[in-house]
């Protein structure tokens, strides 16, 4: 029987809750289907912080080293820890440290969730790069609390990073549909972003097969609000893939549908899944939290694994319970109550 051991870093809010309603699914789905996962718990969170003075031990990275997957709950409390420290001191290491350069994001509406648009026939990959871009953490500021203060904040992109984002999502769309969409804004970013665009157009010549699109941000923006149907593969910066994302997500009926991975392609070091919603601090502890985000982020880590049958699966059972709707209202159905109508889709 396969083994997969999975660092479980439930983090803050109600990333307790829905980790552990997620890991109550994928238990199921293992035992379906022949394999087992061995979990690790990892208290890393805001509280953590402020009793050590760090969101994870010095040794956290070596620890989490010898996973074969980690899978986060949330991070963040702004009422105890800045943001721009918690996810400096968690989050963002791991992502780097791992080399995770691919964050992607499904985007699509399930059976029985109604979205804000008319259209509902949309199924958009976005590709957000992930480790570089203008969340590389290079700059500084001077003469603090000064009328001379001054803050600079560098965006590094690499040609090594570039490319390897861009091919990493032509590989995607043609797997898929065979179009890529490429979200820069080249006119007005006439360094980094012309940059982005001439790697974009030389990894092209070795997808023949797939159409090619560069879209400014902004008209990008709109395309998803009027034509998300036309969407395929979507690749994006750092900050640009962040915005858009959770664009996508309000698309296909809010954060508590959008899930993702933090993948190296590569597999030198473990892939990190989570759902994006957020810690949502007010709702913590309560029970209500939409759980369908973390079993997404969950089925994607299986897929990962290499356990398909098992991921296709779980999709399905979410899939089948929110065609029910058990999960599409926010605040109709509580987070084990969702957990359990997939489990039971699962078993039928």
């Amino acid at each position: 029987m396969p083994r997969y051991s999975i660092a479980l870093i439930p983090g803050d809010g109600i990333g307790i809750d829905v980790v552990d309603a997620a890991m109550a699914v994928l238990n199921d789905a293992a035992i379906r289907f022949g394999f087992s996962l061995e979990t690790t718990r990892f208290e890393w969170s805001c509280d953590y912080y402020l009793q050590t003075g760090q969101m994870m031990p010095a040794d956290g990275i070596e620890t989490l080293r010898s996973f074969d997957g980690i899978f986060l709950g949330a991070v963040g409390w702004p009422a105890k820890v800045p943001d721009s420290v918690s996810l400096h001191g968690l989050l963002l290491p791991i992502r780097k440290a791992f080399k995770q350069y691919a964050n992607i994001r499904p985007h699509r509406l399930l059976p029985g969730v109604r979205g804000p648009l008319r259209s509902e026939k949309f199924d958009i990959l976005c590709i957000r790069e992930n480790t570089e871009g203008e969340y590389a953490g290079a700059g500084g500021r001077v003469h603090q609390g000064t009328a001379d203060e001054v803050a600079v904040e560098t965006a590094i992109f690499t040609r090594a990073g570039v490319e390897r984002i861009i091919r990493f999502a032509f590989e995607q769309a043609r797997s898929r549909r065979c179009h890529l969409t490429s979200v820069t804004k080249s006119n007005a970013q006439k360094f980094s972003m012309v940059f982005w665009d001439e790697v974009t157009r030389e990894v092209a010549r070795d997808f023949p097969d797939v159409t090619v699109q560069l879209i400014h941000i902004d008209a990008m923006a709109a395309k998803m609000v009027l034509a998300p149907e036309s969407l395929d593969v979507v690749v994006a910066s750092n900050l640009f893939g962040d915005i858009l994302t959770d664009l996508g997500a309000a698309l296909q009926g809010g954060l508590g549908f959008a899930a993702s991975a933090n993948i190296c392609p590569d597999r030198s070091a473990p892939s990190m899944f989570e759902p994006v919603h957020g810690s949502a601090p007010d709702i913590a502890g309560k029970g209500i939290a939409n759980p369908i985000a973390a079993i997404w982020s969950g089925a994607m880590m299986l897929d990962h694994l290499g356990e398909k049958d098992a991921a296709a699966a779980v999709l399905s059972a979410v899939a089948a319970s929110t065609a029910n709707g058990i999960g599409c209202t926010p605040g109709t159905h509580t987070t084990a109550q969702i957990a359990a109508a997939v489990v039971a889709a699962l078993e039928t």
